[in-house]
This record gives C-alpha cells, sequence and structure tokens, in this order.
C-alpha cells in the first residue's frame, strides 16, 4: 500500500512520507519495539560494566572500552548486533516501523564512535584528530539522513552516470565515492590492529625489552599501513601495477632529495634494533642532556631536567659521538669540593663531608660516599666529596645542593672555618737619596 511502511525485513529502512512515519509509529505494535530497543541497550550496558570491571582491557587507551561505558566501541558494536537479532526476530511477528530507523542510527553511531576511538589512539594528541572527528561525524549523519529520505540511491544514480576513462578504466564519482568509503574504513581497521599490536606489546615493557618491543610495534604498523593503502588504492580502481613505476620515481628521489629523510627513517630503525640508546636512558647529545621519552621512526624526544624538551633527528644517534650515561650503568657519580682552613681536624672535616651525604636517601650506600684531600690551596685544605646516585633523571644540582647545604650546616656545628681568600702584600722601603751640596 503506498504512504505505509515497507512490512518486508530485506526492504529498505525509508518511508514515503511523513504520515505514514507518524502512522507507523501511532500502532500498539510501536511501543513493543521501544521496549525491545531499551531492553538491548539496558543489555549491551551491563554487559560491558561487567567487561570493564573484570579488566579485560579497562584502560583510557583502550578502543573497546573507555572510560566510560559508552565511550568504547564494544557498546555501541553490541547494541548494533542486539538490535540486528531483535529485528530479525519480531519482523516475524508483525511489520517494523522502529527499527527501521533504529538500525541505521545505531550503524551510523558504531562507526562514529570506531573512527574516533580509533584516531585518538593511533594519533594521541594530534593536532588534526579533532578536525577528523567531526568530519567524520558529519559525514555518517549526512549519509543516514540522506538514506532514511529516501534522496540517497538517487543521488547514487545521477553519480553513477557522470564517468570519465582513465587507461584501460572507466571510472565514476560514485565509484571514487564508495572507493573512498572502502579505503577509510580499510585504514581505519589496520590503524585498529596497529594501535592493539602496539599496546599489547609495549604493556608492562621497560628498558632493552621496551626499546625492542617499540621496533616490533612500529615494523607492525608500517606493514599494516602499506597493506591497507594498497587495499584502498584497489578498492578506489587504480591499477596496481602502475605502481612499479611511482616506486621506481620513488626510489630515485629518495636516492637525490629524500636521502636524509630516509637515513633518518633507517636509523630509527636501526637504533631500536641494535638498543644502542633506548626509551628511558639518559644522554648527552649536541650538548644538550636529558632523558629520551620516545624513539618514533624519523626523531628521537629528549626531555631535559628543566622541562625542555629537543626534537633529535635519529641520524645524530648513528653519525655522531652521543653520550649515554645509563647503557651499561644508570648511576651516576657526582662531586663537590669543600675548602677549609690549614688548621682544621681533617679526619672531623672527612667524618662531617660523609655524613651530610648520607643524610640524603638518593645518594647510594654502595658504593658509600668518599673524601679524598685533593690540594692544598693558597686559601686553605681542598676536600673532594665523591657519591653515586641512581636518577639522574630526577635532577643532578637539587640533590649536589641538598648535600652542599648540609655540609655548611655541619662544619659551622663544628666551627670548622671556611676561609676567605687571603693575600699578603710585601712592600719594600724606598731608598732616601743623600743631600748633596749645591
Amino acid at each position: 500500500m503506498a504512504g505505509a511502511v515497507t512490512s518486508r525485513a530485506d526492504a529498505p529502512a525509508r518511508f514515503d512520507n511523513l504520515e505514514a512515519w507518524f502512522s507507523a509509529l501511532t500502532q500498539p505494535t510501536a511501543l513493543t519495539e521501544l521496549a525491545a530497543l531499551v531492553a538491548c541497550v539496558l543489555l549491551a550496558w551491563l554487559l560491558v560494566r561487567v567487561a570493564s570491571r573484570a579488566h579485560l582491557v579497562a584502560d583510557g587507551n583502550s578502543i573497546l572500552f573507555g572510560r566510560r561505558v559508552i565511550d568504547g566501541v564494544l557498546f555501541p558494536l553490541l547494541l548494533l548486533l542486539f538490535a540486528y537479532a531483535v529485528q530479525a526476530l519480531l519482523a516475524r511477528l508483525f511489520p517494523l516501523a522502529v527499527f527501521k530507523v533504529a538500525i541505521p542510527v545505531l550503524l551510523s553511531l558504531a562507526l562514529i564512535r570506531m573512527g574516533v576511538k580509533v584516531l585518538q589512539v593511533a594519533f594521541k594528541d594530534a593536532p588534526l584528530v579533532r578536525a577528523l572527528e567531526r568530519t567524520i561525524s558529519w559525514l555518517v549523519w549526512l549519509a543516514v539522513v540522506l538514506w532514511l529520505s529516501g534522496l540517497l540511491p538517487v543521488i547514487l544514480e545521477e553519480l553513477d552516470g557522470i564517468k570519465w576513462k582513465v587507461g584501460n578504466s572507466t571510472l565514476s564519482i560514485r565509484t571514487m565515492l564508495e572507493g573512498a568509503v572502502t579505503a577509510g574504513v580499510v585504514l581505519l581497521i589496520a590503524l585498529w590492529i596497529s594501535a592493539a599490536i602496539e599496546t599489547r606489546l609495549l604493556r608492562a615493557a621497560t628498558g632493552n625489552e621496551l626499546s625492542l618491543r617499540k621496533a616490533a610495534s612500529n615494523a607492525t604498523r608500517a606493514v599494516l599501513m602499506f597493506v591497507g593503502l594498497l587495499m584502498a588504492l584497489s578498492a578506489v580502481g587504480i591499477d596496481l601495477t602502475a605502481l612499479s613505476v611511482l616506486g621506481g620515481a620513488i626510489g630515485v628521489g629518495i636516492g637525490f632529495g629524500l636521502q636524509k629523510l630516509a637515513a633518518n627513517y633507517v636509523s630509527g630503525f636501526v637504533m631500536l634494533a641494535e638498543r644502542s640508546v633506548r626509551i628511558g636512558d639518559n644522554v648527552r647529545v649536541d650538548n644538550f642532556e636529558g632523558r629520551i621519552t620516545d624513539i618514533n621512526a624519523r626523531y628521537t624526544v629528549v626531555r631535559a631536567t628543566n622541562g625542555r624538551e629537543s626534537i633529535v633527528p635519529n641520524e645524530m644517534f648513528i653519525s655522531n659521538r652521543i653520550e649515554n650515561l645509563s647503557l651499561a650503568d644508570p648511576r651516576v657519580l657526582q662531586s663537590t669540593v669543600v675548602s677549609v682552613a690549614y688548621d682544621s681536624d681533617s679526619e672531623l672535616v672527612i667524618r662531617l663531608l660523609i655524613e651530610a651525604a648520607l643524610k640524603q636517601e638518593r645518594v647510594l650506600r654502595d658504593p658509600l660516599p668518599g673524601v679524598n684531600l685533593t690540594n692544598f690551596g693558597a686559601d686553605g685544605l681542598e676536600f673532594t666529596l665523591n657519591y653515586w646516585m641512581a636518577d639522574p633523571e630526577n635532577g643532578q644540582q637539587n640533590l649536589r645542593s641538598l648535600i652542599n647545604l648540609a655540609i655548611l650546616q655541619a662544619l659551622r656545628e663544628n666551627g670548622i672555618e671556611i676561609p676567605y681568600p687571603q693575600r699578603v702584600i710585601h712592600t719594600r722601603p724606598q731608598a732616601v737619596p743623600e743631600n748633596r751640596p749645591s
């Protein structure tokens, strides 16, 4: 009947006009559909909540689970699955109205949530992520509105009539759009898989194991993105045999203009594979000292103790001399020089210096701090206090300052003088000239 809701289960989820829409919603069966839809929402919410509390993957960087129950991808996927099952069951009993609209809406919610979460996990803090999230949301909702209104098939049919020939292939705007959608879905799935592998590989990994797993994660993501790109190009309708010419051109470009960029990428994988520098190491590169916080394919991030970060190309770690302060041993030796008066008790001074160092918890007890009389200075005796620390990433000058303050207090309490610069000036008497007769 014209103007009524299509009753077949496989019919398009559209209404011919608004009158048919309101008429379908006033039927008693619409309340049954709404109750079934609410039951699907509650069941999906309950299952996700139980799974997150069971600590399956309950962390903020998970794609399936988010910080809230409805934040991850698992909730809209389960809701869509339950809605499909209930729709198939109810379609055998009476014509559907609510589920004809609910299914496309739930499908769009699942696609939007999946795209947003995958982009958030794969590209953390990237400035374009927010713009991509809004773009995905608007495009999906626009497609849903066009589909429910019945305009989408008409638009696609018109776009299919705009064709042109590229080589031996015939392309149309509809083919390009469908290929772009397929490419986006394929790349999102590739990013999802790579993000899941990276999360599992890097979980609870430290030191050498962290660097090796980081290398495996970067290689896996590169391979998956390359395979996804090939599938996307094939979906668009581009002949992959033409990539051989493109590959040769890229090779020539790398050999001439992009050799620095290629060297940085290769150096990054070499660093991660041979583990000459690792995440967490304290290094000094190009007169910049700090702790390595991240190793990417092209560059390495070095963070100093004052909060400044240096973006260092990976090639510098391979071709230049780099000081790794914690490659074989994270311990760092520090020293401070103290000058006392010549009439001071040397044994008492040594004991006070060692006690001042041991008062600090960051100073290692193995090996113990040591004091040496290193110089007979112009103004007094010079003692050098040597001590070891195992956490230079927490700061080195702050520990030296605390020890110097403790030394100053101990010397003052024991009456030991820290001498001021002393200088002796010798004067010679001038000869008085004899009085000569004029």
